[in-house]
């Protein structure tokens, strides 16, 4: 096991593999959304950093680009712009901070119960399956109504990218396992050089060194609004991040430095990196996975990772290469992608038990994925909420208002139980 005795060299080349690991998905959302990858990587060392300062570097997390926020960051670039998007992302760091005060004033049971599995499943759910038709556009080679690729080219792609993304996750062993994002990319790229539609000519242009092109963020109040609901998700995947890595070291992190410190350290991070255009961060379970196999508990290593994550964003030919990446590769991968984070949602009601033959359940989950999914919004003057930020919201309240079912003989009293936590 790694310790703070060890010699400076080897926690480098232990920081240079944790952001091997995270590197794949931390590049994979900005390409997926438009926004910068060099500013992702930017964004991913300054949020660590920020996080370690938060938390007095004792947890050994790392910070990486949300997928919770692809969707809604591409939604919100279609109807506001890329400047108000940047604005309302920077603002949804302000359910970190209210979570963070929650839990200082009434600790973390308070946060499980605004936020149970039967609200959380299936906002996670339209999370992943509200653009599932972006996902086929890009993998059948389609910007909007524009054929960019050849759709036969452009399928068999995707395809390639898919199954080698898909046999990585299921048959590979050891850190290979961890990168199954990353392998699709290369193989995928692979595929789209041997068919000729990668187009090196910004490689070419581009310095090798480099200040990333920072974005210019406005704050329109459509766009915020409907930006910060969609934290509910990242917020509740912080807290299931924070105790994963404590099961992996055997400390508990929510108590020492505590859940509140690494929600602002988080909060603060998204904020951040928002305002000069990065993508939302949030804690990595692929680096939680990568601390369990290597046993390296140092959060040392973590500062190293986030040193070399912001070395790489100032590599120009580097940012630039990475905008080569055909739409199809990144097509095909979404594929999977959507439809894993819709399964982690249903994971979450099947773990949690969730009975959908409870009428109120039944209710609370259906009219989440209907509005969800179908992109219903409510609009009263310049207020808005539509989507995932709407169906977030009906979520939430649902579980307040609706009145529990009467139990039937023999059922556990729940809310004794909930009197225990």
């Amino acid at each position: 096991m790694t310790t703070h005795r060890d010699p400076t060299w080897r926690i480098a080349l232990s920081g240079a593999q944790i952001l091997f690991v995270a590197f794949g998905a931390t590049v994979l959302v900005p390409l997926l959304t438009g926004l910068n990858p060099s500013l992702a990587l930017l964004g991913a060392g300054v949020g660590t950093l920020i996080f370690q300062v938060c938390t007095k570097r004792r947890v050994p997390i790392y910070l990486g680009s949300s997928f919770a926020f692809i969707a809604p960051v591409i939604y919100s670039v279609q109807t506001w712009g890329m400047p108000a998007t940047l604005g309302a992302l920077a603002c949804a760091s302000f359910f970190y901070y209210v979570a963070a005060a929650l839990v200082k004033w009434r600790g973390v049971g308070l946060i499980h119960r605004l936020l149970p599995p039967v609200v959380i499943g299936p906002v996670v759910m339209v999370i992943g399956l509200g653009l599932a038709q972006v996902a086929v556009n890009m993998a059948s080679g389609k910007a909007g109504d524009q054929q960019v690729v050849p759709y036969g080219t452009a399928i068999a792609i995707a395809a390639i990218s898919l199954a080698a993304t898909m046999l990585t996750a299921i048959r590979a062993k050891g850190l290979l396992k961890l990168v199954p994002i990353l392998v699709g990319v290369a193989v995928g790229y692979g595929a789209s050089l041997a068919a000729g539609i990668v187009d090196f000519a910004k490689v070419s242009d581009a310095a090798w060194l480099a200040v990333p092109q920072f974005g210019t963020p406005e704050f329109n109040l459509a766009a915020i609004l409907f930006m910060i609901p969609v934290a509910i998700a990242p917020i509740v995947e912080h807290v299931g991040g924070v105790l994963a890595i404590g099961s992996v070291v055997g400390k508990d992190f929510t108590a020492e430095p505590g859940l509140h410190r690494t929600l602002l350290g988080d909060g603060l991070a998204v904020n951040v990196v928002g305002l000069f255009g990065g993508p939302p961060v949030t804690t990595y379970g692929e680096v939680t996975g990568a601390v369990m196999l290597t046993r390296n508990f140092n959060p040392v290593v973590m500062t190293w990772a986030a040193g070399f994550a912001i070395v790489m964003a100032f590599v120009g030919k580097f940012g630039a290469l990475l905008q080569t990446i055909p739409m199809p590769v990144m097509g095909g991968i979404m594929v999977l992608l959507f439809g894993s984070i819709a399964g982690i949602g249903l994971k979450t009601l099947m773990d949690a038990k969730v009975d959908l033959m409870n009428p109120r359940n039944l209710c609370i989950i259906s009219v989440t994925l209907v509005t969800g999914i179908g992109g219903l919004g409510v609009s009263i003057g310049n207020f808005s909420l539509q989507g995932i930020s709407l169906c977030g919201v009906l979520a939430v309240l649902l579980n307040l208002i609706l009145p529990a079912a009467p139990r039937t003989a023999g059922e556990p009293d729940t809310a004794a139980v909930d009197n225990l936590v």
